[in-house]
């Protein structure tokens, strides 16, 4: 119970320490969990491991697109994007399909480590050292 316990202080203060980019990191992270685990369920014919982890990665999604600046140019394309992967997730849950699941993880893996570059070159600009992640 005491490990439990110090577990969850500590996922809890590296999310309330950590910088919106990299809130935005474990978010993509957690979302690749969760398709991951979606598509475990798929293989193995377990709707539920399927549909709870599917609908855990859509409002992984859905977080993203509310959290976008539509006022950045780049955030419509975002919003696209965004909007194009809930859809294959939706898809993917009805129809018990591996490969869209596999396309939204393309996308998200895409998106993550683009988004660990742009946290990299901040982090060399603020402090002057590699900023690994």
């Amino acid at each position: 119970m005491a490990v439990n316990n110090a577990y969850q202080a500590y996922q809890q203060n590296s999310v309330t320490q950590s910088s919106p980019g990299e809130l935005t990191l474990m978010l993509y992270n957690g979302c690749l969990k969760f398709l991951n685990q979606a598509k475990k369920g798929i293989e193995e014919n377990n709707i539920e491991l399927k549909n709870t982890n599917l609908q855990k990665a859509q409002n992984i999604i859905r977080e993203l697109i509310v959290t976008l600046d539509m006022s950045i140019p780049v955030s419509e394309s975002m919003y696209s994007l965004y909007d194009y992967m809930l859809n294959r997730l939706i898809t993917a849950n009805i129809q018990n399909d591996s490969e869209m699941v596999d396309e939204v993880i393309g996308y998200t893996m895409e998106f993550r480590d683009t988004w660990k570059q742009v946290i990299q070159i901040n982090r060399q600009k603020q402090y002057g050292s590699t900023g690994e992640i």
